[in-house]
């Protein structure tokens, strides 16, 4: 008769090829050294032999770091580990037509907590010329209303991004730029325009008149019937 078990305690089969292996271990090995960028990695064939492996299977684990931005090839200095360009892959793939609906609305909610933090930033950093370029976005917007979809996804375009071009924050910059595409396309499909009860306008009176408060608050009505089409 089996004995029954209540559990297995096996540690399951790892699945990691040698190139995954060595790719960690090289990792491991930048950290605890403390490489900084700009500094020349060890040649390949020291770290091949140092690692036990051939030299392809070395290039392998190296070209991921490659593509990670992580490390560069320079004439006469060899490999040199590089500050890697966090957002750049993910700007590539950012696009509604390969992304499926649930990542898309992740992505959405994403922005909109962003844009729930940007208040005290932009209170250190607005200035007036920022404030009336702001206030110019909204006016037009007033005066050409919102019944037309394709204007009202630029005017939201341009506003925000103007928002955030005020933070002075490159990177926050870079991912509203990517957010871009699949805040055009949750517009596109939704099936009624959102109305807020706090307006562009609005907000650009509060940066111009009222508290961090105030405008962290407006911000969140102005965001309000988005945030009402996220489900549980």
């Amino acid at each position: 008769m089996k004995k029954k078990l209540a559990a297995i305690d096996i540690e399951p089969v790892s699945h990691q090829t040698m190139a995954d292996i060595v790719e960690l271990k090289l990792l491991a090995f930048l950290k605890n050294n403390a490489f900084k960028p700009g500094d020349a990695l060890p040649k390949e064939l020291e770290l091949a032999e140092a690692l036990g492996v051939s030299r392809n299977i070395l290039r392998e684990a190296l070209s991921r770091l490659r593509v990670l931005g992580m490390v560069d090839s320079k004439k006469r200095r060899g490999m040199v580990l590089t500050s890697p360009d966090i957002l750049g892959s993910l700007e590539k793939v950012m696009d509604p037509l390969i992304i499926d609906e649930s990542t898309l609305q992740d992505f959405f909610e994403l922005r909109l907590t962003l844009e729930m933090g940007l208040a005290d930033i932009l209170f250190i950093r607005k200035t007036k010329k920022d404030i009336a370029e702001l206030e110019q976005i909204a006016l037009a917007e007033k005066v050409r209303g919102k019944n037309d979809v394709a204007f009202r996804i630029k005017s939201e375009v341009e506003f925000h991004g103007k928002i955030y071009r005020m933070t002075g924050n490159h990177t926050m910059q870079r991912f509203q730029t990517m957010l871009l595409p699949i805040f055009g396309h949750l517009v596109t499909v939704e099936k009624k325009p959102a109305v807020a009860k706090v307006t562009h306008l609005d907000l650009v009176n509060l940066l111009k008149n009222g508290t961090i408060e105030e405008f962290r608050k407006g911000m969140r009505d102005h965001l309000g019937p988005h945030f009402k089409r996220i489900v549980k």
